[in-house]
């Protein structure tokens, strides 16, 4: 992402939007952590806190942000309003950190996490 002015040019990377993002997450209430984007063998795999940005896409269209968040969420929550939580934070994270209209905030449970741990 770029924004111009006449004393310079301001670039943030992607990469650290998706931390913005990723960061915004794992604030939300029901939240267990990021997922890779991938499943493998269909099993989501918890990342570890330095591997958060796997489980975040971050594409800039028209000076607009769309992000695709993959997570996993604690069983027993609803799912639904959790989701929810996700995109209203993220949006209002990254907004308030760029100054830019978020376009989108995709989530995509990858799985459920038992309290226990399994």
């Amino acid at each position: 992402m770029t924004e111009e002015s006449k004393t310079g040019r301001i670039e943030i990377s992607p990469q650290a939007i998706a931390t913005l993002a990723g960061e915004a997450v794992l604030r939300c209430y029901g939240v267990v952590g990021m997922a890779n984007k991938n499943l493998i063998d269909g099993i989501a795999d918890l990342l570890q806190p330095d591997r958060w940005g796997r489980g975040v896409d971050v594409r800039v269209r028209d000076g607009r942000v769309i992000v695709d968040l993959y997570v996993i969420i604690q069983y027993g929550t609803r799912i639904s309003e959790v989701a929810h939580g996700v995109m209203h934070g993220v949006q209002y994270a990254l907004e308030q950190a760029l100054g830019l209209e978020v376009a989108e905030v995709n989530v995509h449970v990858q799985g459920l996490r038992m309290p226990n741990g399994d």
